[in-house]
């Protein structure tokens, strides 16, 4: 049926499974410029960290850090999840950052403050929130 197959447990009570352990989450490479997106919307707020080329490195949003219903779209869990992205950016080695912001909830600000407030060097803040020019057509008039 198969070679059967043997599992290697790793002991974390030694130094070196303990050292194994900790290199298998860290991220490979090192990063100094970052783009941070910010798409805020009524509902919820997602931030993603990404390298100059477009590639994210980080991502989470008010949801994954466990807010729910109404609260994730407040301006405190946007400012709790550039809070935790921005401790995990310094750990990668990110310094320098631009800053795209999306959208029209409550936590584009905050969040965009709390980056500010970590010690980043921001060197662009621009708001890429899609405007329609004319929109689509408008409905015809209701006759009574």
């Amino acid at each position: 049926m198969g070679k059967k197959r043997i599992i290697q447990k790793v002991d974390l009570t030694t130094d070196e499974g303990r050292a194994s352990a900790v290199k298998s989450t860290q991220t490979k490479k090192k990063f100094t410029d970052g783009v941070v997106h910010i798409l805020s919307t009524y509902n919820n707020t997602i931030i993603s960290i990404t390298d100059p080329k477009g590639d994210i490195i980080l991502s989470s949003s008010s949801g994954a850090l466990g807010f729910s219903g109404a609260k994730k779209g407040t301006p405190y869990a946007s400012t709790k999840v550039a809070e935790f992205l921005g401790e995990k950016a310094k750990a990668v080695g990110i310094k320098n950052l631009g800053i795209l912001v999306k959208g029209v909830g409550s936590g584009r600000d905050a969040a965009l403050r709390s980056f500010a407030a970590q010690g980043f060097e921001i060197y662009a803040i621009r708001d890429i929130t899609p405007v329609p020019h004319n929109g689509p057509r408008a409905p015809k008039p209701r006759r009574v």
